[in-house]
């Protein structure tokens, strides 16, 4: 039995904070689920989180905007490289006109035979919105922002892998998180996340043998991890267990994360993964749930570097 059930989020380093929170909002029409600063060292950096309006598990994007601190990485191989989200068949067009209608650069293309609208973040992490036949999710609809259930992005799809080697992920992927590959062509490798709803999620394995190795830091322009969820903390600890056992022993203990649990895991191919699990409350511990999003929340322990950290942050209009 597979002890996870699709994506918890997928999290970032990018560069500014207002192109960052006017891409996600405004342009892609998610809306701003949470605003907190980064949890991990002392440097004073936004951690914005988008999706739906109600913050479900599987929609979240999370980005780290490290332009202030000047903290910059190198994108590259045996590192994850596409953001991807799910939109309805047949909207691929709708995208296509909005986001290129709002200076973002978008064409039409297809992979495994599926049809996607390519694009990037002002950053330049490479976006693809995939329209994805098993994907049942209503859409995310944003009346302020013109985008409706016949277009609406539905959650996260998935990401693609950059890999010097291109079997260093099936084991990992395959044994380790009972994923399921479906295709294997010279295009890459696809791998189903396990998903109670069916086969709508996806990890995709990209083989480029040349090129630089992308950093693995907290750094500007890159994917920083992709977060499958196990839904509880049992399936979370077997989960690190199952993988520890493999050999797979590169996994950090539970991390703190105030609305969840986290553990993370570096692949084979380099890509770091967090499994991880939503506590009861989630986004509503610090904010009315109607709410979320809307004021700037800091974790019980940073309380007394509020003050501090407000003013390190980069300005930004929200």
């Amino acid at each position: 039995m597979a002890l996870v059930s699709g994506y918890h989020h997928l999290t970032l380093c990018t560069d500014g904070v207002q192109e960052d929170y006017d891409f996600y909002t405004k342009v892609l029409g998610l809306y701003s689920v949470k605003r907190t600063v980064l949890f991990d060292g002392t440097i004073p950096v936004y951690h914005l989180y988008y999706g739906s309006r109600n913050g479900d598990a599987s929609t979240i994007i999370t980005t780290f905007p490290f332009r202030k601190p000047a903290v910059f990485g190198k994108r590259g191989t045996n590192q994850s490289k596409i953001i991807q989200q799910a939109i309805p068949v047949g909207s691929a067009d709708y995208w296509i006109d909005r986001l290129n209608g709002k200076g973002v650069e978008a064409a039409k293309i297809s992979r495994f035979g599926i049809t996607r609208v390519a694009l990037k973040h002002p950053c330049g992490i490479p976006h693809e919105l995939v329209e994805s036949p098993a994907d049942n999710r209503p859409s995310i609809v944003n009346d302020a922002q013109g985008v409706t259930a016949a277009h609406g992005i539905k959650g996260i799809y998935g990401a693609a892998i950059a890999v010097f080697d291109r079997t260093a992920m099936d084991d990992f992927l395959g044994v380790g998180m009972s994923m399921k590959k479906e295709a294997d062509s010279e295009e890459g490798l696809m791998f189903s996340v396990p998903n109670a709803g069916g086969p709508s999620s996806m990890v995709e394995i990209l083989h480029e043998s040349t090129g630089p190795q992308g950093t693995w830091t907290l750094a500007g322009g890159t994917i920083h991890h992709l977060a499958l969820n196990t839904g509880n903390e049992e399936n979370q600890l077997k989960l690190k267990a199952h993988l520890e056992g493999l050999g797979f022993t590169d996994v950090s203990d539970q991390k703190d994360r105030n609305y969840f649990k986290s553990c993370y895991v570096r692949s084979p191919g380099g890509a770091l993964f967090e499994i991880a699990w939503s506590v009861e409350g989630g986004w509503a511990l610090d904010e009315p749930a109607d709410q979320i999003g809307t004021t700037l929340v800091f974790p019980p322990w940073f309380e007394d570097r509020r003050q501090e950290l407000i003013a390190g942050l980069e300005p930004a209009t929200f």
